[in-house]
Order: structure tokens, then sequence, then C-alpha cells
């Protein structure tokens, strides 16, 4: 089945938005995935979401996304979707309103490795949902009660999710990798 109109105007940004998540992993190494950078005389912390923070924050709602499609993915567990289950540990650290903090001795936040596999299969996954549904599908009202008014429909919603929450995440990564001294990515 061809994709629709729809799913394509959603999936181009989204894959773009992907690329660019991937770009910005260059250089990061493990031990600094977690940190908050510092300045000025006696190091004082830069209070800005570091890239464990918002991977780990980003790849919550994929399986919400495929749940709000129809799929059964889930925080804590795998659906019947091909979703990757989220490990259940990632929504008490990741959760919107949780605070980022400093992890120097990386003992608080998951591993680089496990968060990138987990946000990367995730996004894999909810862009291959979407792939899936047609206009009529994607032109369902959004049954998010918090987000109906603003997101009317599951097209709505799912380009919010794929799109405009991951690349204001993503500036944030943007602006801690320069306060890391890595520079721009692209």
């Amino acid at each position: 089945m061809p994709i629709g109109n729809t799913a394509q105007s959603i999936i181009a940004p989204a894959k773009m938005s992907m690329g660019y998540s991937e770009m910005l992993l260059k250089g990061i190494e493990p031990h600094m995935f977690a940190r908050k950078p510092t300045w000025g005389i006696g190091g004082a912390e830069i209070d800005c979401n570091h890239a464990a923070w918002v991977y780990g924050h980003l790849a919550l709602y994929w399986p919400r996304l495929i749940a709000l499609a129809g799929g059964a993915g889930g925080v804590g567990g795998a659906g019947n979707t091909g979703t990757p289950a989220v490990p259940a540990n990632f929504e008490p650290l990741f959760k919107n309103g949780t605070r980022c903090v400093d992890d120097p001795h990386g003992n608080l936040y998951p591993p680089m490795e496990t968060i990138i596999a987990t946000y990367m299969s995730g996004y894999k996954a909810a862009i291959a949902t979407v792939e899936r549904m047609s206009d009529a599908d994607l032109a369902r009202p959004n049954p998010n009660a918090g987000m109906a008014e603003r997101l009317p429909t599951i097209g709505a919603m799912a380009n919010f999710l794929l799109s405009a929450h991951v690349m204001s995440h993503l500036g944030q990564v943007s602006t801690w990798r320069r306060c890391m001294g890595l520079g721009g990515a692209m």
C-alpha cells in the first residue's frame, strides 16, 4: 500500500529530525553524556538538559504514539507492533517535569548505549507505524484529552511528536554540545 499524503507530510520531516538526532551524537563520549556543563571561576553548573535526559525523555513518546495509532506499545514492555520495550526506569528519570541532574559518576542515568538504542529503535518503529496509516486513520480525532484541543487529530499529534517535540529538545542538545566544547554538529 502506498504511503498516503498525510503520512508522507509527517514522515518526511520526521526522518530529517531523526537524521539530526544522529548528527548531534557526533563526538559525544559516554562519560560526558549525562554531565552538565560548567562555566566561569569555580565551575558553576549551567542549568540545562544534557543529552542523556533529552534522548531518554523523547524515547518515552514513541510507544505512546504507537499506542495512540492503535498499536499496543507501552513503557515497561513491548507491544505487538514491533515497538521495543522502553525500560521501566526511564519513566521516573525522563518523564515530563523531571529535573535533569548532573551524573558525574554515571550511576543515576542508564548508559548512553541503552538510551540511544531505545530512542532510535522506538523512533524508527513510530515512523513505520505512521507510514502504515491511511489518511483516514490520521484524520481520526486525537483521544488524548490533554492535547486534543491543540492537536485535534492523530495526524497532528503524530506530526508534533515526531518532529516539533523532537526538534525543540534537540535544540537543547545543540546548545549543550557547545557548552561542553563539542561545537556544532552540522
